[in-house]
């Protein structure tokens, strides 16, 4: 990938975030831009922490794969095996499988592709009452099924909830304490973590967004303050570099999973296919996010370039990442 005038490039976008662009365990690229605080007009470094937002499933799904191998859990078994869903519409055909695929069929909290709005799911709840894992049953356990287990591939976030309730079950943890222990310490990403969004923390960055009226208005009360088995765990970009580097390395998973989780599983639409929590394309593999207040991108190129973008805004990473794309396809 060519990286000349790329942060003249990303200057003029006026983003804030970071890019890390790394072949071979050797920086490429290194760039922090903007403001990790407007509030306090604090910026942007390359050791900011950042919500993570979606990137968030690969940490669930290598935990809950972790279980799989040890045989604490089996893929193809019914969640209702390891999940009490008693008077829920979550069909017992429903596996780990199809839930880390996207292919359970199950209604999501907020359906985005059947014109649904996140937004109002917080309208006369609040954010703050949905903290554990089970706080979150309630927004989608009682929905219809959208189709039938294994029908077709859509994308859910709430499958990866009740990945993580399966998880918890499992290790007799949290969800938080699993992936702490089980995902970021044994790969060494030291600044990765779950922050309240209510609290005070070192070197994380404040999302939010401009909205129609000019005005910079804060994510605090957008989605739940803490992450999930769905989304909102909070990293560096060197840390996501380093979960790839640990994963393929074989500290996660063992060889035969290793392999699995870079192999794809479903086809999702003519352009991508979808492995468990990895995306694949004719681009590469990755896995991107976006929420109100952050958005941002985990990518390994086929040409052998690893890349993050990271930004505390919803449509902050899109323009850089574009950027990137096109420079890696040339």
């Amino acid at each position: 990938m060519n990286i000349d005038g790329l942060h003249e490039t990303v200057s003029a976008l006026d983003f804030d975030g970071v890019v890390l662009v790394r072949r071979d365990g050797a920086d490429l690229f290194a760039g922090a831009f903007g403001l990790a605080s407007r509030r306090w007009e604090v910026p942007n470094t390359m050791d900011t922490r950042f919500d993570t937002a979606s990137i968030t499933k690969l940490f669930t799904s290598v935990a809950v794969l972790q279980q799989v191998e040890a045989g604490t859990l089996d893929l193809d078994a019914s969640i209702h095996d390891r999940v009490d869903l008693t008077g829920t519409t979550i069909s017992r055909d429903v596996t780990l499988r199809h839930l880390l695929t996207h292919t359970s069929g199950i209604a999501d909290d907020a359906d985005e592709e059947a014109g649904e709005d996140y937004a109002d799911l917080w309208i006369d709840k609040p954010s703050y009452s949905v903290i554990e894992t089970k706080d979150f049953l309630p927004q989608f356990a009682h929905k219809p099924a959208r189709t039938t287990p294994g029908a077709d591939c859509r994308y859910c976030n709430v499958g990866y909830v009740l990945a993580g309730l399966a998880l918890e079950a499992a290790t007799g943890q949290t969800y938080r304490d699993a992936v702490r222990e089980r995902v970021f310490a044994r790969a060494e990403m030291a600044d990765s973590d779950f922050f309240d969004r209510r609290d005070a923390a070192p070197r994380v960055a404040e999302g939010g967004d401009v909205d129609d009226d000019g005005r910079w208005v804060q994510n605090l009360f957008s989605y739940p303050p803490i992450g999930s088995p769905d989304g909102g765990a909070h990293a560096t970009a060197s840390d996501l570099l380093r979960f790839f580097d640990a994963l393929r390395g074989g500290e996660l998973l063992g060889r035969e999973w290793t392999e699995r989780f870079f192999t794809p599983q479903v086809r999702h639409d003519e352009d991508t296919e979808y492995g468990f929590g990895l995306e694949f394309s004719d681009g590469g593999y990755y896995k991107d996010g976006i929420n109100a207040g952050a958005s941002g991108l985990l990518i390994h190129y086929r040409s052998g370039v690893d890349a993050v973008v990271l930004s505390n805004s919803e449509a902050g990473a899109w323009d850089v990442v574009r950027e990137l794309n096109a420079r890696a396809a040339t």
